[in-house]
């Protein structure tokens, strides 16, 4: 295949950072492929971004070997940015379901290995016989703050994110003395349109206040913002991991709300 031109896949495009990562992107002339389930919104992000896309359930294996077949005969593919993820639910360890706990883990842990295993031979393509420091390719996985601090009610999401931490750095450890950068970006309180909503189970209430009287919560424009800046580092640099949050959020639990003010 040889150096690959900057093309990245995105899951998880269709929405939230997600989409805003695809539109930043196709902004900085990357050739895009963004990944989801629903393919309505899909085609929507791709005829206005140029985007190209493909429909994919990340829970089931044949859909991940599809995409990687797809991938091969169009292109190959330099950087991988795993998006997709979620959270259920704000029950304690106790009183959480196990089905909760699993969904979480199959879409933040186990879809992300899968798509890492499918993809790592086309990325280690891209940047198959380029001389040293001038082409790298990339893992960037958005995990979160819950997967590096530990929250009341956070029980089954924070587990899930711990491990994918523990995965990238893990991954990051076995390709040691390749051309990968394994990368991490960590957000706290991004408010999307979809992710508390989710969360509680459609509840509006319960999801608007979270950001209730919060200034300037992170919105999805912001990780994307992030996330490109990482992904366009000059190839001898790795920002390993990147906790973003808004200046109101001084820890995963402490959240100002109301002005921002100069105490006296």
């Amino acid at each position: 295949m040889g150096i690959q031109n900057r093309r990245a896949v995105v899951t998880g495009a269709s929405s939230g950072i997600g989409a805003a990562t695809v539109r930043l992107l196709r902004a900085h002339g990357w050739d895009v492929v963004g990944v989801a389930r629903r393919e309505d919104r899909l085609k929507a992000l791709a005829e206005e971004t140029g985007a190209t896309y493909f429909v994919a359930d990340l829970l089931k294996q044949d859909d991940v070997d599809a995409l990687a077949a797809h991938l091969a005969e169009t292109g190959g593919v330099s950087t991988l940015i795993n998006n997709a993820g979620g959270a259920v639910g704000m029950d304690s360890v106790e009183a959480s379901p196990i089905a909760d706990w699993e969904w979480m883990f199959e879409v933040n842990v186990i879809a992300v290995k899968r798509v890492i295993t499918a993809l790592l031979p086309l990325l280690r393509a891209s940047v198959a016989g380029a001389p040293t420091g001038t082409a790298v390719a990339d893992i960037l996985t958005v995990s979160s703050t819950a997967g590096h601090f530990a929250y009341a009610g956070g029980g089954g999401y924070n587990a899930a994110k711990f491990a994918v931490t523990s995965l990238s750095e893990v991954l990051r450890l076995e390709l040691s003395g390749e051309p990968i950068r394994v990368l991490e970006i960590a957000p706290g309180m991004v408010k999307t349109e979809e992710f508390s909503l989710n969360r509680f189970g459609g509840d509006t209430a319960k999801a608007e206040a979270v950001y209730a009287n919060v200034p300037d919560p992170l919105t999805a424009g912001d990780v994307a913002t992030t996330i490109v800046t990482m992904v366009e580092m000059a190839p001898h640099i790795s920002l390993d991991l990147v906790i973003i949050k808004p200046v109101a959020q001084s820890a995963v639990y402490k959240v100002h709300r109301g002005p921002l003010e100069v105490k006296q």
